[in-house]
Formats: C-alpha cells, sequence, structure tokens
C-alpha cells in the first residue's frame, strides 16, 4: 500500500502539475484499483492516500486556524511611476541600512522576480513531518478558516511531501482553470458566472463533495513559515515548493534592473488573456531573502514586494438606482445599482459614485435608467466612469435629510454629512462596531447584530454608553441568557485596560488609522496630552500633514466626543500608554544578539523575545559568526545545526531559560 501510495503520488504530479503524464489513465486506474483493494482487504488507509481525497460528510462549520506566520496583504502600484516610486524606496532603504553598518556584510544591489497575480482564494498549507495537517483560507492574514476536507479534493496538492524535517506553511492560490469552468457549465443544472468566484465558493462551502464537484487547481508561489529549512533567495525557495512537489506556475522571471522589470510587466499585461486561468496583475518581489528580513513590513505590506495592477477593464451597462448609505463617521455616500454585468471576472451589480460632486462631474445628474460606462481594477469596486450615450435619464434626486434619521444635511466640501451623531442609527452602530473591532477594544465575541440590538433595546448610543451597561439590562434581551450576558460584562470589564494606542484607534478619529493612533500615543505618552494638543504640535508629526492635524485637533474639542471620553475614563477605561521599561545593561543577554528557533512550550517564541529584548538582547532572524545565543525549542532545524557548527552558545533547556531570564 505504501508503495503503490508513493507511485501514483508520483504520477498524480506529473498528471496534474507538470502536465506531463508518464503513464497512461487505465494503468493509472489499475494501480488505483489495486490500492483500493488492499485497503479494502485490510480495513486501513493511509491519510495522504488518494483514495482519502474524495469529499467526505458535510461539515458543521470552519475551524479558525492561526496561521505560524502572518499571510500579509500587498501594496499596489496602480501605474509606472508608482512602480518607480516603490522602487526608490527600497533602493534608499538598501543604502541606508549599508551606510549606518558598515561593519556587516553590505545588502546587494536590488534584483527582482515577476510572478502572475492569481485571482483566486489565497491558501495557506501547513505540513507536519512532510504530510499535510491542515489548510485554510488567509482570513485576516493572523487567523484563517480551516479548510482542509476541502483543500484535501483538489489532486494538484500534494498530501505528503518528501521534506519531511519540520513543519512549514506554503501560501498559493486555489483556482478554476476557464476550460473546466466552460466544461462544468455546459452540463450544470445551475451555471457558474464567473471562475474566481466558483473558487473561492467551492473552498468555503460546507460541502466537500461540491468542491471536488468543481475540479480545482493551484498555484503555490511562497513559504511563509519554516522550520528545518531557510533560503537565501527567492529562486531557492521556488526550487524547495517543486521538489516538494508543489505546482508553481511556469512563468516566473528574474530581472537585474527596474528598466528590465517594467518592459516586462507591459509583455505580461498584453498577455494577460492568454492563460487558462484569471490574473489580475503581477507580483515584483526583492530576490535576496536578507534584504527582505532588513527591509521588514509595514503595518499591511511587506516592503519588499510590490503587485502591479493592470490597466483596468471597461464595460457598459445599465444603471439601474442609486441609494444613499450612512457611515460611521456620518458621511452620506451614493451606491449605484447596475443592471448585473460580468467585468474581469467578477459579476458586478453595485459600483461606486464617491459623492454629488462625482455625479456632477462625470455628468451622471441625469442618467438613471441609461447606458452608462463601468471600470472595474483588481478588487476595488467598479466605479461609474460616466454616460455611454446622450440621451437623458431619470435625474438622480439628492437627499436633502438624512436617509435614516431624517436630519438636515450638511454639505462639507464634495461629501454629504448627517450631524445627528447620538441618533442616527447606522452611524452610531457603525461607531460601536468599529469601537468593539479587535485591533479597537477588542471586545470579545461583540457584533453588529450585538450594536443593533443595544442601540434599539438599551438605548446605547455612545461607546460609552457600553461601559454603563448592566446585568439587569441585558438579561432581559432576547438572546440574551445568563452566559451571554455575564460574557459580555467581563469582555467590557477587560477591554478598559486596552493601550492608548488601541484607545485612539477604537475612537474612529477622521483621517486616521492604526498606524497613525500609534504614533500619536508613542509620541505622546498620554491621553490628556493628545487631547490638548495644537494643530501647530501635530503638524510635521510623521504622516501628519494639515488636514489630519485638523482631524485630530477638531475631534477632541468637539463636545460631543470630549464628554464621551470623560465618561468612558470615569468608568474605569484607563487609555493609558504601553509602559516599555528601558533595556537592562546588566544581564547576561544585555548586548548580545540572540537567535530564536523551534518550538517552546512554556511560552511563545513572541513572548521570549519580548523578555529577552527587555534584558538588552537583539533578536536576529539568522544565525551568523555574530551571533551570541540560540534558542531551540522542540523541531529546531537548519539553525540550530548552523550554530553548533559555528560554535555559537546553544540553549535548549527551558528551564534553563527561565532561570537566565530571571523567572
Amino acid at each position: 500500500m505504501r508503495a503503490l501510495i508513493d507511485l501514483l503520488a508520483v504520477h498524480n504530479y506529473n498528471y496534474y502539475s507538470l502536465d506531463r503524464p508518464t503513464i497512461s489513465d487505465k494503468q493509472y486506474d489499475e494501480l488505483y484499483d489495486e490500492l483500493v483493494r488492499l485497503e479494502q482487504q485490510s480495513g486501513q488507509a493511509y491519510p495522504d492516500s488518494p483514495t482519502q481525497r474524495v469529499g467526505g460528510d458535510i461539515l458543521k462549520g470552519f475551524e479558525p486556524h492561526r496561521h505560524r506566520a502572518r499571510l500579509w496583504s500587498l501594496d499596489k502600484a496602480q501605474d509606472a511611476e508608482d512602480l518607480l516610486a516603490w522602487n526608490a524606496r527600497v533602493s534608499k532603504a538598501i543604502a541606508d541600512y549599508n551606510a549606518k553598518n558598515p561593519d556587516a556584510v553590505p545588502l546587494p544591489d536590488p534584483s527582482y522576480a515577476i510572478e502572475l497575480k492569481f485571482d483566486g482564494l489565497t491558501l495557506n498549507l501547513t505540513y507536519d513531518g512532510g504530510h499535510l495537517v491542515q489548510a485554510s483560507t488567509r482570513g485576516n492574514g493572523v487567523v484563517g478558516e480551516g479548510i482542509l476536507a476541502q483543500v484535501r479534493t483538489i489532486r494538484s496538492i500534494p498530501l505528503s511531501i518528501p521534506f519531511k524535517e519540520g513543519l512549514i506553511e506554503v501560501q498559493g492560490e486555489g483556482i478554476m482553470n476557464l476550460s473546466v469552468l466552460e466544461a462544468y457549465n455546459a452540463t450544470a443544472a445551475e451555471p457558474l458566472k464567473n471562475a474566481r468566484n466558483a473558487a473561492a465558493g467551492a473552498l468555503r462551502n460546507q460541502n466537500p463533495r461540491i468542491t471536488a464537484e468543481r475540479k480545482l487547481s493551484a498555484f503555490f508561489y511562497n513559504v511563509g513559515f519554516a522550520e528545518g529549512v531557510s533560503f537565501e533567495t527567492h529562486q531557492q525557495m521556488i526550487r524547495f515548493l517543486k521538489d516538494n512537489r508543489f505546482k508553481v506556475n511556469d512563468y516566473t522571471t528574474y530581472w537585474s534592473t527596474i528598466e528590465e522589470v517594467q518592459a516586462e510587466l507591459e509583455r505580461v499585461e498584453a498577455g494577460r488573456h492568454e492563460h487558462d486561468f484569471l490574473i489580475d496583475g503581477a507580483v515584483v518581489k526583492l530576490t535576496d531573502m536578507r534584504t527582505r528580513e532588513t527591509l521588514g513590513y509595514t503595518d499591511k505590506f511587506p516592503r519588499w514586494a510590490v503587485a502591479f495592477k493592470f490597466e483596468a477593464e471597461e464595460t457598459t451597462t445599465i444603471l439601474e438606482s442609486v441609494s444613499w448609505e450612512v457611515g460611521r463617521t456620518g458621511k452620506i455616500t451614493p451606491v449605484a445599482r447596475v443592471e448585473a454585468v460580468d467585468l474581469a471576472g467578477v459579476t458586478v451589480q453595485n459600483c461606486t459614485l464617491n459623492n454629488i460632486g462625482d455625479i456632477e462631474r462625470k455628468n451622471l445628474k441625469f442618467a438613471l435608467g441609461t447606458p452608462v460606462f463601468i471600470r472595474r481594477s483588481n478588487d476595488v469596486i467598479p466605479e461609474i466612469l460616466g454616460k455611454a450615450d446622450d440621451e437623458p435619464g431619470q435625474e438622480i434626486v439628492v437627499p436633502a435629510e438624512c436617509p435614516s434619521c431624517g436630519t438636515p444635511l450638511e454639505l462639507r466640501g464634495a461629501h454629504l454629512f448627517c450631524g445627528n451623531k447620538l441618533g442616527c442609527r447606522p452611524q452610531t452602530i457603525g461607531r460601536i462596531t468599529h469601537f468593539s473591532s479587535r485591533d479597537a477594544m477588542d471586545i470579545e465575541s461583540f457584533s453588529i447584530m450585538t450594536a443593533e440590538q443595544l442601540f434599539d433595546e438599551c438605548g446605547v448610543r455612545d461607546p460609552a454608553d457600553l461601559y454603563a451597561l448592566s446585568y439587569d439590562s441585558l438579561i432581559g434581551l432576547e438572546r440574551f441568557g445568563d452566559r451571554k450576558a455575564r460574557k459580555l460584562l467581563e469582555a467590557l470589564e477587560k477591554s478598559k485596560d486596552r493601550d492608548l494606542a488601541a484607545f485612539l484607534f477604537a475612537l474612529g478619529i477622521p483621517n486616521t488609522g492604526k498606524a497613525t493612533t500609534k504614533m500619536l500615543a508613542d509620541h505622546f505618552g498620554s491621553l490628556a496630552a493628545i487631547r490638548s494638543a495644537e494643530v501647530e504640535e501635530l503638524v510635521g508629526l510623521p504622516d501628519v500633514g494639515g488636514i489630519v492635524a485638523e482631524s485630530i485637533y477638531s475631534y477632541f474639542r468637539d463636545p460631543v466626543w470630549a464628554d464621551s471620553i470623560d465618561r468612558m475614563l470615569a468608568l474605569g477605561v484607563k487609555a493609558e500608554a504601553e509602559l516599555i521599561a528601558p533595556a537592562r545593561t546588566d544581564s547576561i543577554f544585555s548586548g548580545k544578539t540572540v537567535v530564536l528557533t523551534g518550538t517552546l512550550s512554556l511560552m511563545t517564541r513572541d513572548e521570549a523575545a519580548k523578555k529577552l529584548e527587555a534584558l538588552g538582547a537583539k533578536i536576529s532572524g539568522s544565525v551568523s559568526k555574530k551571533t551570541d545565543f540560540v534558542i531551540a525549542g522542540e523541531s529546531a532545524g537548519s539553525k540550530l545545526t548552523k550554530a553548533k557548527d559555528l560554535g555559537v552558545t546553544v540553549i535548549e533547556d527551558e528551564q534553563e531559560l527561565l532561570k537566565l531570564l530571571g523567572e
């Protein structure tokens, strides 16, 4: 059985990943049938047997999966100018590092890899000891949904790989080939609209048999987490993927100058429709792994890669209606409903109109019921470009009052706003939902449904009202039993300890995001100092210009928000800056370079790294002659081997580590 499984895996790889079958279908079926006979005879089956690919029972739900390493989004280059700006940032960062570290091995001049940007569903596969043990969606980049049963049905994905030395996570894209979609729709009772939705829908369907029927494929392009193996270049990583039977797209090219990259991107875009799968751009990456590690990441993106967006695709359709939606800041946004049309592989029904100035500028005031041009680029909501003919249609009526609460609207610049900050239902619900979200106050199990119920039945009109809730006010609500009421009150109590940066982000100050609020917290050190800051103090801080400075200044001087903040503080919200103690200089780790590898059982590696940094250590991701200590947990791989070869001090006993940490 073992020999048959290994033999079928090779033939499977040749057929589905390389498109180079080495035996006939009849011969493959004979081997497969023999394996089935042996499994039935023995009453056993190996987990990586091809007989286990067929979808099983319907699942009751998706279990969350925390990725070993974060799955990052990519910054986007809209055009050649954006690409050159990204390259300029990269070149400057490399030059700055080399200038500041004259004794270190200099980072090489940038060289580039170009890959296709597939339009499907991101997959993250986990292999432990060579066996596929988990598969998940991207989710929010930190936690995804486990879809192992669905992924096992994709024949181009190996159930086991030759690499057995440790745990790895590889990333790729689940896709449906266009030819497969065409063949499926030829006999389907309900034809699928497009290949992207077909792949995403199949992988997130709780019936794995439906996934199997879609005959999906997948391309792989990255090793996100690895124990027991490391890479110096992108080329080495791609070779590792190929050697381990992952399906890697034939197109990956390497270039030495950004001018060559520009020329190649033009060729890729010109041939975008020649593939049997959807692509929505190309990805440019630096090839040197040490440079990637040095450049690092922003809040959202790796600095060493960029997604080049292809020219947006356009078509015409009928503008059917326009609705006006109220956001959490009170901004009123027009949303157009158009006659459904396929555009760039997606069925489009809603389009953005931005604001009333956009409607007037594009001559759409009298366009209802008439053909309009629409454009879609990548995952951006399609936008209406203008009328497609000169025939007048019905008028788009701009509201004078808030469509939700009836408050007279104010025109600020090109945008309409509802000024009813505490009585407008969608504003308040949006604000409270944002306030409670994970990156903000992280109120566990809070949802938009909870916000709606508390607004309607408990009179919650402001985030401060959440902290005035009591057990008696909750227990009588529908769907609120004793356990749920106590759980919400406990989560609210716990959220009072969230740090200043999280609190500022939770407030939803216009024109600020996580990076800005973290910078404000670090710079000023207290909520009181931020509340009293003048515009002149704010302008000139990193990423703070005149508009952002004015937004921050005005927010804290608005009596509604000032009262809300005062009430929250009175109810026990601390909103204190995270205390970062100065690094000690008297420990064994002071001034030393430390590398962590393997899995620790008494704490996470992140926790260990913070403790070491507090003792004055510098944490590094790679072992070299300059490394002072390597802390090795279970399944430590090549880093441990290299440390021993170089004579670096290795700490493998976690109890010893605790003693050295003073614990």
